[in-house]
């Protein structure tokens, strides 16, 4: 998930703000202080972020564009210019433009915006561009929400209480529910220092950029990977009381499948799995620990060379063209497979179901499946000429049935006026005739179209009327017999309406 961190570098970004016992800051070097801390975490727990850095006031500019090099984006933090007044509806413009331009409306993006809590002076400013969203036209639309999903975290180099005295917090509370409202508001807890500045900025690591360890297992083999980007949580709509499902910390592999019989199946996110090496002195690690992971940098090195569960699965993978399905919590799956970036790099990857016990209908629940040793004979045959795939359920589906459907009003003339024909065509289209009469009744009833039914049984009598002398005498009778027991359906209250009754033909003498 790509991220934007926009820094404001208006001239309210310049108050300087006293240390006891050293010199003065400004609230623009504490803001790249907790930048630089993000920066740093991200270089070693999200080095396959791509960032942008954009800087704001009263317009903005793209500092430097998406990117994974993060010494370029500390470079660029140390060389920040001061500017005019704040606008913080022209920043978010700009981000929408340039999210859209590299990457497309579908993709996921996080917004930091670090600024010292002023919302900019008359027109233009925040307090301004809130209080005229009603009024203003589609030429001119405030740039929220972002046309692509967003978190938004809005960083503020003031404490709760500097933001209160003035309407700085409602306003900022209004801009994160204009943007989805998937995001938070960090204030300093305390004084303005490095060391509030800094526990904020952690406060977000935690939240959003801490990287997800878990530990895939494989009956007695095991491995510790990172699950890159994190996976998110899900909610279900259609719970009585939705709750957020999370990924378990612990994966086990449940079977493996071909690729052809799971084909290419819906999912809700695919990451990138990651083996990493654990090593159980050193503490987890977090916001500010680099600098014990650039001591060591032979354990890295060792780890390159010692055994991995997680490299094997990879290459077992690739080889066999399978796919392995993996349990992520109660009643909720996903798989494991090898994608090739290019002819010679290939990714262990990893794709998440909808959560349920059958999210792949093709494969039935996933309880059920077994291995080939268990079953009777080889569910793909001797020589793998069949497949055990799809199941068939053991309802029929009802887009299989051949359903009346009544679209245009052509298609209702057209059946009408098959019964007509047949119905002309009496006694020898008798089958027919009746065939169709039922089919038209029960997708009438179906439908609740009782009115078709009466029309159709006053059609049916005027052909009995129009018979020429020439017909056969069997001919009056099933058509007044017919136009009789559509006239009783459309009552809708006798037992002739029901639904799976069907309309059988007048025995008679004339009849054989």
């Amino acid at each position: 998930m790509p991220t934007v961190v926009l820094m404001d570098v208006s001239l309210s970004m310049t108050r300087p703000v006293s240390l006891d016992g050293s010199e003065e800051f400004q609230r623009k070097n504490l803001a790249v202080h907790g930048l630089n801390m993000l920066f740093e975490h991200m270089a070693s727990n999200y080095r396959l972020e791509f960032t942008a850095l954009m800087a704001f006031s009263s317009l903005w500019e793209l500092l430097v564009p998406f990117t994974r090099d993060y010494n370029a984006l500390q470079e660029t933090l140390s060389s920040l210019e001061d500017y005019d007044k704040t606008c913080i509806e022209s920043a978010l413009h700009g981000v929408s433009n340039v999210v859209q331009q590299e990457w497309g409306s579908a993709c996921p993006c996080q917004v930091v915006l670090v600024t010292d809590g002023s919302l900019g002076i008359g027109k233009g400013s925040l307090r301004h561009s809130l209080q005229n969203l009603k009024h203003r036209g589609d030429d001119k639309k405030f740039p929220l929400p972002f046309p692509f999903p967003t978190k938004m975290f809005i960083m503020c180099i003031a404490n709760a209480e500097e933001l209160q005295m003035t309407d700085a917090m409602e306003n900022l509370e209004e801009l994160l529910c204009l943007s989805g409202g998937d995001g938070q508001i960090f204030t300093v807890d305390g004084p303005l220092c490095m060391k509030t500045v800094q526990a904020m900025f952690g406060s977000l690591i935690d939240h959003a950029y801490s990287p997800f360890h878990a530990v895939l297992h494989c009956g007695n083999l095991s491995s510790d990977v990172q699950v890159f980007p994190r996976p998110e949580p899900v909610v279900m709509d259609e719970e009585v009381e939705p709750i957020p499902r999370t990924v378990n910390t612990d994966l086990e592999i449940v079977g493996f499948i071909e690729i052809a019989d799971i084909s290419s199946p819906p999912v809700i996110s695919r990451h990138l799995v990651l083996p990493i090496a654990v090593n159980k002195d050193v503490d987890e690690v977090g916001a500010g620990a680099t600098d014990e992971l650039e001591e060591e940098p032979s354990a890295s090195q060792m780890a390159g060379k010692s055994p991995n569960f997680c490299v094997l699965l990879h290459g077992s993978l690739k080889v066999e063209g399978m796919v392995a399905l993996v349990q992520l919590g109660p009643e909720w799956f996903g798989m494991l497979y090898s994608q090739a970036d290019s002819k010679k790099k290939s990714n262990l990857m990893m794709s998440l179901f909808e959560p349920g016990s059958e999210p792949l209908p093709w494969l039935g629940k996933i309880s059920h499946l077994g291995p080939i040793s268990e079953a009777a004979e080889n569910p793909y045959g001797e020589d793998d000429s069949k497949s055990p795939f799809p199941v068939q359920p053991q309802v029929k589906r009802s887009y299989a049935q051949n359903v009346t459907v009544w679209i245009k009003a052509s298609g209702l003339q057209t059946d009408v006026q098959k019964i007509l024909r047949n119905a002309r065509k009496l006694p020898d289209k008798t089958q027919t005739f009746y065939k169709e009469l039922n089919r038209l009744r029960k997708a009438a009833l179906a439908f609740g179209f009782w009115e078709l039914l009466k029309g159709v049984a006053e059609l049916l009598e005027r052909e009995c009327t129009l018979l020429p002398d020439s017909a056969h005498p069997d001919a009056a009778f099933q058509l007044s017999h017919a136009a009789h027991q559509l006239k009783l359906a459309s009552s809708g209250d006798s037992q002739y309406a029901a639904f799976e009754h069907n309309i059988q033909p007048m025995h008679t003498d004339f009849s054989s």
